[in-house]
């Protein structure tokens, strides 16, 4: 009966697939739902102050979200315990449906005052895993059905350092930008630099370093990372 219950509720707020594995007890189960139930009412404190939102929102404990008034979400928002969300930037955070950001990922969209990021888009059902760190100078996106696994880093920015007779911190920085279409696996500790732009339904094997685009449909690997295999579509 409660697993019934949790299935009615999943599908009610957009995640009709997801089923309670059968193995899960009731004990269990009930824990589970009460984290929830706390981290929902969190979220309904939040969802005073941020910008709009479509649906539910849960956040976990000890998070930090700054400049909530530049956040738009869409259906069901999950933040895990110790997120950190730095929201300044000239066009904010947009979250699609069915996003969840796991326990103490950083999202940083401004380093410095004096020269804001641009802002961040992502997708619908994006999966974003435990102790990601997202960085958002350029403008970031990321499409619909995109999971990060732990400990992903992505950076939207890289520092001039042509005048070896200046410090690296005075010579400025470039900006272009970071895209991720839809359906992209992006495996653990992989690292993503700025000016990429990763094709649809590729793939970036587990601690892999991504300084140029990657082609749709594409497994890469390595340091820096090198196209191993396409990715056949079946019939």
């Amino acid at each position: 009966m409660l697993k019934y219950f949790t299935s009615r509720i999943l599908k009610n707020i957009g995640k009709g697939d997801y089923v309670p594995d059968n193995q899960l007890s009731n004990n269990d189960l009930m824990k589970i739902l009460w984290k929830r139930g706390i981290d929902l009412l969190r979220g309904f404190r939040i969802k005073c102050f941020i910008k709009s939102s479509k649906g539910l929102v849960f956040v976990g404990s000890r998070c930090i979200i700054r400049h909530k008034s530049k956040i738009r979400a869409g259906k069901t928002l999950t933040i895990g315990d110790n997120v950190q969300i730095n929201a300044l930037s000239i066009e904010g955070i947009t979250f699609g449906d069915n996003v969840s950001i796991l326990s103490s990922t950083i999202i940083e969209c401004t380093g410095v005052i004096r020269n804001l990021g641009i802002g961040l888009i992502m997708g619908n059902n994006v999966g974003i895993a435990q102790n990601c760190f997202i960085q958002v100078r350029g403008k970031v996106v990321i499409g619909n059905d995109v999971i990060f696994g732990p400990g992903v880093s992505l950076f939207s920015e890289n520092h001039n350092f042509e005048n070896p007779a200046l410090p690296v911190s005075v010579q400025g920085e470039t900006r272009k930008g970071v895209v991720i279409d839809d359906g992209v696996w992006v495996g653990a500790r992989a690292v993503i630099l700025d000016g990429v732009h990763i094709g649809k339904h590729s793939i970036i094997a587990a601690g892999s370093i991504v300084n140029r685009d990657v082609p749709p449909f594409t497994i890469v690997a390595g340091v820096p990372a090198r196209i191993i295999r396409k990715r056949e579509i079946s019939d």
